[in-house]
């Protein structure tokens, strides 16, 4: 099993130009066509965030977040640093998982190495991520909240939800050759998930038993920890047990993702 993942990293390390290459052609593929081209990747999310602000915020009056050491943050804020990981999650689990079906002919040549193909897709979310990483720091500005030290752990937890996505889309998008219904349930699940993740009510305001029920999901570490770099000023080894957890979680995804991915692998073609 070990020898397996071994090889693997060793094959993406050989292939790193090659990955950035495609990741980048596969970014500008999305859109091309269209007049606005990669607008389109940003001007929805962005339409979602000023939706859910005027409802929770405006209409609803959900007014400022308390987080740890009893700070506090306006709830605009407290929203863009939640939906900020979880769009770059989305993003990457929904094309990671149409990985090897959208790239059927590169999976059909002997001599290309699939492995790297839902690579190519977390790559290339990447992109939009960084932009909005910028939109949300601008908007930390507005409200007073600089960047400091702790902001730079914003590259930690990008690089957090990065690897967990990987793990979850080397099965996903394994299956899906097998299975195409599963980018229906990912839909699915991804649409049920974005409510059980606090990002747009309050983790915080859960009693004990909740808040640690509810912290099984983890993405909750990572959109707490977007919130603690921003504005809330705590580092990520304040929280030992969740950081804990949080790696053994995903390493055993990107174990279990890599380990199902090579053994389905000799079979791909035969499918597709």
């Amino acid at each position: 099993m070990s020898t397996d993942k071994d090889s693997l990293i060793k094959e993406l390390y050989k292939s790193r130009e090659l990955i950035w290459k495609l990741a980048r052609n596969d970014f500008k593929k999305r859109y091309a066509g269209s007049y606005l081209g990669a607008l389109w990747a940003m001007i929805q999310p962005v339409v979602t965030i000023v939706m859910y602000y005027i409802v929770f915020d405006v209409i609803m009056k959900a007014g400022s977040q308390t987080g740890p050491r009893a700070t506090t943050i306006p709830y605009v804020l407290f929203l863009t640093t939640g939906l900020v990981p979880w769009f770059f999650f989305q993003e990457a689990l929904t094309h990671g998982t149409a990985a090897m079906v959208e790239y059927n002919y590169l999976v059909k040549k002997v001599v290309f190495n699939v492995s790297i193909l839902p690579v190519i897709k977390v790559i290339a979310a990447v992109f939009i991520h960084v932009f909005f990483v910028c939109v949300m720091l601008v908007m930390g500005c507005i409200y007073g909240y600089y960047p400091t030290v702790y902001t730079i752990q914003v590259i930690y937890y990008s690089f957090c939800v990065l690897l967990l996505s990987l793990g979850f889309s080397y099965i996903t998008s394994a299956v899906m050759v097998f299975f195409r219904d599963i980018a229906q349930i990912i839909g699915i699940i991804l649409q049920i998930g974005m409510w059980a993740t606090p990002i747009l009510w309050n983790i915080e305001s859960l009693s004990p038993t909740w808040r640690l029920i509810i912290s099984i999901n983890p993405l909750v570490y990572i959109v707490n920890g977007y919130r603690n770099a921003v504005a809330y000023h705590v580092w990520f080894f304040e929280d030992i047990p969740g950081t804990v957890y949080f790696w053994c979680f995903t390493g055993l995804m990107l174990f279990a993702g890599t380990t199902l991915f090579n053994r389905l692998k000799p079979h791909f073609a035969d499918v597709l």
